[in-house]
């Protein structure tokens, strides 16, 4: 993949889970404050808990932090997977997201 393949697909990540917290916010109680600066997105819930998905461009990934811990996801083509579990980048936010609003929620690549 070249530099400018990669910053296609990552920025079109951000740009889902942008889009995504949009829809939470309308659609739940959850409030979820979304800022972004650069390649990083910080999601930051009403008990002040955060997740933070950031690009990592000189090794093509995308990275996730969250309470459980960090994640780092590789494009396999198709979409961003995990690079120790082959866990889907978005299943994964998902799942995070869900602990810290304590509710369930999702979020979508498209």
């Amino acid at each position: 993949m070249t530099d400018a393949q990669y910053l296609d697909l990552a920025e079109s990540a951000l740009a889902a889970i942008e889009r995504s917290c949009d829809q939470i916010n309308e659609n739940t109680d959850a409030d979820i404050d979304n800022q972004r600066v650069g390649g990083m997105i910080t999601l930051t819930f009403a008990n002040r808990s955060q997740v933070v998905v950031n690009l990592q461009p000189p090794l093509h990934e995308i990275w996730l932090a969250a309470r459980t811990g960090g994640y780092h996801f590789r494009h396999d083509g198709q979409q961003w997977v995990d690079t120790k579990t082959g866990e889907e980048l978005f299943a994964r936010l998902s799942q995070e997201c869900s602990l810290q609003a304590g509710e369930p929620l999702g979020f979508r690549a498209g």
